[in-house]
C-alpha cells in the first residue's frame, strides 16, 4: 500500500511540477506532445487497453466538472504486478495549468485506502454506495472515491478550481458512471 501511495503522489507532484510551467504561447502540438512523451494517448485507445488488461469493462463518467479544458489524455498504468494498475484520465487545460482534472480507475481489491483523518465528508451516491471526499489525502488536489462495479473511482480536481467545483459537482459525476 505505501508503493501504491508513494506512486501516486509521485505522478501528482510531476504533473503539478511539468504543468505547472505552461505557459500561455505553448502551442497545442507541444502541449500534446509533452503528455505523449510520458505515456498518455488518446482516451478511447488507454481505455481499450485497459479493458484488454483487465478483461473486463470500465465505465467512465458522462459528466465532467465545469471548468474548461483543452484536452484530454488517458493511459493504463501497467506497473509490477496487478496491485499499481490502474487508467488514467485526464483532462487539463494548455493555458490554464489550474483546471486540471483527473480520473484514475482501479480495480477495487487494489484500490486507495483512506485514512479517518483524511476524510472531510462522506456522501451517499444514487445507487446507495459510499463515496469520501477529501481534500487532504492529495497536496493540490480535491478528491472523491467511490466504487462502483468492482472499479474504485477517483476523482481529482485541482483545489485551485475548487470555487467552481463543489463536492456536490464531484458527486453529480460520480452518479453519472453508469455500467
Amino acid at each position: 500500500m505505501i508503493k501504491l501511495l508513494t506512486n501516486i503522489i509521485f505522478c501528482i507532484v510531476l504533473t503539478f511540477l511539468i504543468f505547472n510551467e505552461a505557459k500561455a504561447n505553448y502551442t497545442s502540438v507541444e502541449f500534446q506532445k509533452s503528455l505523449f512523451d510520458i505515456g498518455f494517448k488518446e482516451v478511447n485507445v488507454a481505455i481499450q487497453e485497459s479493458k484488454e488488461h483487465f478483461k473486463k469493462d470500465i465505465a467512465l463518467p458522462i459528466q465532467i466538472p465545469p471548468v474548461t479544458f483543452t484536452h484530454s489524455f488517458g493511459r493504463l498504468s501497467n506497473l509490477e504486478g496487478d496491485i499499481n494498475d490502474g487508467l488514467e484520465i485526464e483532462y487539463r487545460h494548455k493555458d490554464k495549468p489550474k483546471n486540471h482534472y483527473m480520473i484514475w480507475v482501479k480495480p477495487a481489491k487494489h484500490g486507495l485506502s483512506i485514512i479517518e483523518d483524511h476524510i472531510d465528508q462522506t456522501f451517499t451516491l444514487k445507487d446507495g454506495s459510499k463515496a469520501i471526499y477529501s481534500t487532504k489525502k492529495a497536496k493540490g488536489f480535491n478528491l472523491l472515491i467511490f466504487e462502483k462495479d468492482g472499479w474504485q473511482y477517483i476523482l481529482n480536481i485541482n483545489k485551485d478550481v475548487s470555487d467552481q467545483n463543489t463536492p456536490e459537482n464531484l458527486v453529480e459525476i460520480a452518479n453519472s458512471v453508469s455500467p
